[in-house]
């Protein structure tokens, strides 16, 4: 029996122009689009003329079972998610619901993650090991997020902090710098990028210590310099190594 593909979708920062071709061709061929009704605004008018679907924040599970229920109707689907669906997306998600759901198969299609475009505006932060810490406690617990800090920076990994702050986290990126700032020097190189890839993108590099006072919403990237990043031009750079 043909199974029903569900095409999951990286959109990328959701400028057209920095998705994938092989999402653009996913969303070209699909009859219904499901995703948060943010990203489906920032789709713009080249699918204009598909279904949309949404659910609002927090009811992500209604969302992936929307996407399964119209598959299974014979719908070509395409489940959207900002940045990569497999880095803090619902393409975990999705697998975790399969077995529900037998007639239906997965996709997939990669997108340009949070860590990657910002990484790119500041230069190159990220240009050896690295990790990404969400400061979410929506679904991890605080003393875990707080766990890895201290272990990222006992290991002397570049870190890029995704959802440094929200209306209810207003104080998360600080409570960060201080854990960190156990580990690490005041004047560690860091810096900041918001709205990566959408209007009115905005950036700074900073220290540590003046990054604990700064002010940052849930659209802005973090990172954390290692011990060899340093600021060139005004760009955070960690260096990959080369002996010159």
């Amino acid at each position: 029996m043909m199974k029903h593909r569900i095409y999951i979708v990286g959109m990328g920062p959701g400028r057209e122009d920095m998705m994938t071709g092989e999402a653009i061709v996913a969303l070209e061929q699909a009859e219904v689009i499901i995703g948060y009704p943010v990203y489906l605004k920032l789709l713009g008018e080249r699918f204009v003329g598909k279904e949309f679907l949404s659910t609002p924040m927090k009811q992500e599970v209604t969302r992936c079972r929307m996407a399964f229920e119209e598959a299974e109707k014979g719908k070509k689907v395409a489940l959207i998610c900002s940045g990569d669906a497999g880095i803090y997306g619902l393409a975990s998600l999705m697998y975790e619901l399969l077995s529900e759901y037998g007639d239906c198969e997965l996709s997939v299609i990669p997108g340009i993650t949070a860590a990657n475009s910002g990484a790119a505006v500041l230069g190159a932060p990220l240009n050896h090991d690295f990790c990404v810490i969400s400061l979410s406690d929506l679904l991890t617990p605080w003393e875990r997020i707080e766990k890895r800090l201290r272990m990222a920076a006992e290991g002397d990994f570049v870190i890029a902090i995704y959802n440094p702050s929200s209306h209810k986290r207003r104080d998360y990126l600080q409570k960060a710098c201080d854990i960190l700032l156990e580990i690490i020097e005041p004047e560690r190189p860091c810096g900041y990028v918001e709205n990566i890839g959408r209007d009115q993108t905005s950036y700074g590099v900073c220290s540590l210590k003046q990054l604990r006072d700064t002010e940052v919403n849930m659209f802005t990237t973090v990172y954390i310099g290692n011990s060899t990043s340093y600021v060139v031009d005004g760009h955070l750079v960690t260096k990959r190594g080369y002996q010159l």
